[in-house]
């Protein structure tokens, strides 16, 4: 069965002023679904025919894993955001979070300079490690934290083509921007 760009939880002009529907219609609908048709072409006649995206992203290699992540990280990164919601972590996360980090406002500082001094392209990550402790770590290109094990309860895209149409080249300014649709409700819950 192939791969699908799964739909946005919300409307394309939904994250505005702070990601235009420009930088959706862009980021999701023409490199996100490009992600999507470039693993369907590839791993038709591979171990990976009929796997499971996670199965593609713990397992793969080369292009079968650079597109099967991509689309992986790329649905991570969109299903963390809505227009309204909680703008700060809740229950467990938030204990999580303040017992690791000290307080919100900490994390937030440590992760916004993990994204934003990642060299070139990748993403930056909050993830559960095996014995339930928080960390940020950074993967560059279409690194994904299931390759060791650890568990994703946030990202953040930082390739230029999640941000350039709004931002240019001022990451800082995207990640400023990015913890004004960050939606806790639903990130809460990955932990």
């Amino acid at each position: 069965m192939p791969f699908e760009l799964p739909k946005l939880p919300y409307a394309a002009d939904a994250l505005q002023p702070f990601i235009s529907k420009q930088t959706i219609d862009f980021h999701y609908g023409k490199h996100h679904q490009a992600y999507v048709n470039n693993l369907n072409n590839l791993v038709p006649g591979t171990p990976f025919e009929n796997a499971a995206l996670e199965k593609i992203v713990r397992e793969s290699d080369g292009g079968i894993f650079n597109n099967g992540a991509q689309v992986w990280n790329h649905t991570f990164y969109f299903e963390s955001f809505s227009p309204s919601g909680p703008r700060e972590p809740i229950g467990e996360l938030a204990v999580a979070i303040e017992s690791t980090f000290g307080s919100f406002a900490a994390f937030k500082e440590q992760f916004t300079k993990s994204a934003v001094t990642l060299f070139g392209s990748g993403w930056a990550w909050l993830v559960k490690k095996s014995d339930g402790s928080l960390e940020i770590v950074q993967e560059p290109n279409a690194g994904n934290p299931l390759r060791k094990g650890l568990i994703p309860i946030l990202t953040c895209d930082v390739w230029e083509h999640a941000y350039y149409l709004d931002y240019q080249n001022k990451r800082p300014d995207y990640l400023q921007a990015f913890w004004n649709i960050l939606d806790w409700g639903a990130i809460s819950k990955r932990y």
